[in-house]
């Protein structure tokens, strides 16, 4: 199933949904209302018992007409954790962008691991605020993500993808020139609103094998990024494997794999965005990320 966290106008806050196949949300809270269903964190912490409970309620719930999708979790309870250069033909494109000042090999002989603080978080439909990059050089980069469901330190890559609760899209905007000026990236891209999330989170049940999900990323209608998951440099269970191998991994912490070639930067010249700008990220079975550039 894919859920979403939504809002409703005169609403202080926002509370969960299941995402029908048409588009329409699904209001579990009308369906069942001994769960508050107001924190997806929460509901992913439940696990399996709770998952089967939204499932259950999603077959009676009405729909929420009016509802406003929100970044699937819209304030993570640490850093997303981000991986570079982990598609082969991006890591060449970005090795002879110019714009990567932080190391001198192409292809990374290990994970190249950095993060976005929850500020950045985003959701769908909500404006990329290019106009808080003083360089003008904002750049977009569709990723599938992974939400953490099972906790755990140390886990093994057999044992990694039974830790996943589910998949969502993330674009990791980027400003480039405060990228290459501080080596290291986050005050690049951990700008307010570098991190638009979702629509959804679709679960794992859905999702036998992540590598065979195919991410496509149009810029004002012009397609520039259509990539197989299973292109990765570092699969989803090496990652998994690398990031908990010391620091624990709990339930909604999101990991984004990584971008595919045919960035801005990716252009002779640079085909950085500008206000007006849309950007369509796509993955079927999770949906459409859409947000234009201010």
């Amino acid at each position: 199933m894919r859920l979403v966290t939504f809002k409703h106008g005169g609403w202080v806050g926002s509370r969960i949904g299941a995402l029908r196949a048409d588009g329409a949300v699904l209001d579990l809270a009308a369906a069942d209302p001994a769960v508050s269903w107001t924190s997806m964190p929460a509901v992913i912490a439940g696990g399996e018992a709770m998952l089967k409970r939204a499932r259950a309620a999603a077959e009676r719930a009405p729909v929420m007409e009016g509802a406003v999708l929100c970044a699937p979790i819209p304030r993570p309870a640490k850093n997303i954790f981000c991986v570079g250069k982990n598609y082969h033909e991006h890591a060449r494109e970005f090795a002879g962008s110019g714009f990567d000042a932080t190391a001198k090999e192409v292809v990374p002989e290990a994970p190249v691991v950095f993060s976005k603080p929850p500020t950045s978080v985003s959701g769908p439909g909500d404006s990329i605020p290019s106009f808080l990059d003083p360089t003008n050089s904002v750049d977009y980069e569709g990723e599938l993500a992974v939400v953490i469901g099972k906790p755990g330190r140390g886990i093994r890559k057999a044992e990694a993808l039974s830790h996943v609760f589910g998949y969502t899209i993330v674009n990791d905007v980027t400003a480039r020139t405060l990228q290459h000026k501080h080596r290291q990236w986050i005050l690049g891209k951990g700008i307010d609103g570098f991190c638009p999330m979702g629509p959804a989170i679709l679960t794992a049940d859905e999702v036998p094998d992540p590598a065979a999900l195919r991410l496509t990323t149009s810029v004002n209608g012009e397609q520039r990024q259509s990539a197989s998951v299973a292109d990765l440099i570092f699969d989803i269970p090496t990652l998994i494997e690398c990031i908990s191998a010391g620091i624990t991994l709990e339930p909604g912490d999101i990991i984004a794999t990584g971008t595919p070639a045919g960035v801005g930067i990716g252009f002779n010249p640079p085909k950085f965005l500008k206000p007006g700008d849309v950007v369509r990220i796509e993955v079927a079975g999770i949906g459409v990320l859409e947000n234009k550039v201010a």
